[in-house]
């Protein structure tokens, strides 16, 4: 098509004259005049961003670039030989990452199909790449669809890549510099970068969600556990916490347009969090299916967070450890180097100092190094916070074995007492010392003391920050409970939420409460004492609050579960335990 050719017909789409283009195509011409402002006639040549420029794009989705690379490369190889480039446009429009052949380019550089180009619409006129940012729909523009006369020769289609929370993060492009054949030959590129686009979703969905369960979701079974058709990832009460864009597709069913973050499992199919173990991997294809409200029907593959995947009863230390701080840690990096240092140095006179909050069990880990260093002797408790001359004489006793003493909470040792302690440590420098503290010491402890009890200091990480809190639930429990208890997944998932600020003392409390409160051999989220940092701002739903939450909300189960933000199987199982029921019912 001539230039004037190419002119005339934008204008004539503008004056309302019919047209064989794509409506897509049609509309961004409109946009292009009316609304930036441009002339067709007026050639523009590519806009390339600078260098700085380029870092600050590829910086703000750094982590979706690295996501995405897999799946770029497997794409280019299946194109290879077929002279297309591959672009990955921030949703800036700015390419961010580029796969294409060295051979040609100057010629790509010039024509845009190159890193650091920028192709949003309002820039460039229409192209895949902006029109598919504008629409949010997949699209090829195809030679004389391009508004600007020097990309004409161009063929270019794009699929929109979606973030976890349904906003367009990146544009997916596979372009030819020429194509001599008709835009109809692009219908196989349209379906590699839209397949591409969907798993690429998938995979920033599931590293974003290595901590909460990821459910996936295919109107087939086959493709289910290899290439699903979207997916959904959920916190412990069943709320959706993120999704591929394919889910709204499978799950709304002309629902409106809200997103559906916050929309919990159970009012969007039949089943709720505690069903999900009989929806995994082990499970025949056939049998992991749930039901939509409308009848229909998704086969789903249900992954669990990656803390919880592993459940033998007692997940073993790799590699395997066989002195007495084996039994403190499961698989936990920040443990792993805590226990190799602490191994190290109880094998010496080195005075020893454990830094940790209340209740991270700082006292286990002192007995454990002294049943390493002095397996024979004799371990003592020098408790601070009411230490007197008679406690510190006692600490000091003569002894022929071997003494650990073990200085608890070092910052609550009064100031007179502060002196006598260096006098006796002074007179016993055999007495190995394993001090405790909450926190820093400068300022409240005197310099003396600090430095004849601080030789080593060990970190014990909070509760919150280990990985290995599967492992320390089921230890706690087969101790507490003979193994006769098991969490059930909504009852683990709201204990892995919850703050603990009391650390594993306040976790061995709450496991204990739970143990006496179950009636069976299953925990259930209702046997679990309430949470004092809960996001209700409360610390429980007696008889009174949630018979009036059931009142209000017409006894519909599923909405009384929103507003408390639990499993609406949760809800039911409360009210009956609780002998709740609508008036006019019979018990």
């Amino acid at each position: 098509m001539s230039d004037r050719s190419h002119v005339s017909e934008i204008e004539g789409v503008l004056n309302g004259r019919q047209s064989c283009r794509d409506p897509l195509v049609a509309a961004s011409w409109s946009r292009c005049v009316n609304q930036y402002g441009m002339d067709p006639a007026r050639r523009e040549p590519a806009h390339i961003v600078t260098e700085s420029e380029l870092r600050v794009h590829r910086d703000r989705i750094e982590r979706l670039i690295s996501t995405a690379r897999s799946g770029l490369s497997t794409l280019y190889r299946q194109i290879a030989g077929q002279n297309y480039v591959l672009l990955l446009s921030d949703a800036a429009g700015v390419c961010v990452d580029y796969f294409g052949g060295e051979e040609a380019r100057e010629p790509l550089r010039e024509a845009g199909l190159y890193l650091g180009s920028d192709w949003s619409e309002g820039l460039a006129g229409t192209c895949a790449v902006g029109t598919c940012l504008f629409t949010g729909q997949s699209v090829t523009v195809h030679q004389d669809d391009h508004f600007g006369m020097e990309h004409t020769a161009l063929s270019c289609t794009a699929a929109p890549i979606y973030d976890h929370q349904g906003k367009i993060a990146a544009v997916l492009d596979i372009s030819l510099l020429r194509s001599p054949i008709a835009k109809s030959s692009q219908r196989l590129a349209m379906n590699l970068v839209e397949a591409t686009a969907r798993r690429i979703e998938l995979a920033n969905l599931m590293d974003m969600s290595r901590r909460d369960w990821v459910l996936r979701l295919s109107r087939c079974p086959e493709f289910l556990d290899v290439d699903p058709e979207a997916a959904i990832s959920l916190d412990g009460s069943g709320r959706i916490l993120g999704y591929t864009h394919g889910a709204e597709a499978l799950l709304r069913f002309g629902a409106d347009p809200e997103t559906l973050v916050g929309r919990h499992l159970d009012t969007l199919t039949d089943i709720g969090m505690d069903d999900l173990p009989d929806r995994m991997r082990d499970r025949p294809r056939e049998e992991r299916i749930v039901r939509l409200p409308d009848g229909g029907a998704l086969f789903v593959h249900a992954i669990a967070p990656q803390s919880v995947a592993a459940r033998s009863p007692l997940p073993s230390r790799a590699p395997a450890r066989t002195s007495p701080l084996a039994r403190f840690a499961g698989p936990e990096p920040k443990m792993d180097a805590l226990i190799n240092r602490a191994e190290r140095v109880a094998r010496t006179d080195i005075p020893i100092l454990l830094l940790g909050e209340t209740g991270t069990g700082k006292s286990r880990l002192a007995r454990a190094i002294h049943s390493i260093s002095a397996p024979k002797g004799t371990f003592r408790t020098l408790e601070c916070a009411g230490a007197d001359r008679a406690s510190l004489d006692a600490a000091f006793e003569p002894c022929a074995e071997p003494v650990s003493l073990f200085v608890r909470g070092l910052e609550d040792l009064v100031e007179p007492m502060q002196p006598v302690l260096v006098t006796k440590l002074r007179a016993n420098p055999s007495v190995r010392t394993i001090t405790s503290t909450r926190g820093p010491l400068e300022g409240c402890i005197r310099p003396d003391l600090l430095h004849r009890l601080r030789g080593v200091t060990l970190e014990v990480p909070p509760l919150r920050e280990r990985h290995d809190f599967d492992w320390l639930v089921e230890r706690l429990l087969r101790y507490r409970a003979a193994g006769s208890r098991q969490l059930t997944v909504a009852a683990r998932a709201a204990l892995a939420s919850r703050p603990w600020p009391g650390n594993l003392r306040e976790l061995e409390h709450v496991l204990d409460t739970a143990v006496a409160l179950s009636d069976g051999p299953v925990i259930e989220e209702i046997d679990l004492p309430p949470s004092e940092d809960r996001s209700m701002g409360r610390t429980a739903e007696p008889v009174e609050e949630l018979s009036a939450l059931l009142d209000a909300c017409g006894w519909n189960m599923a909405e009384a579960a929103r507003r408390l933000g639990v499993d609406r199987s949760t809800v039911k199982r409360r009210a009956e335990r609780m002998g709740l029921r609508a008036q006019g019912r019979e018990a």
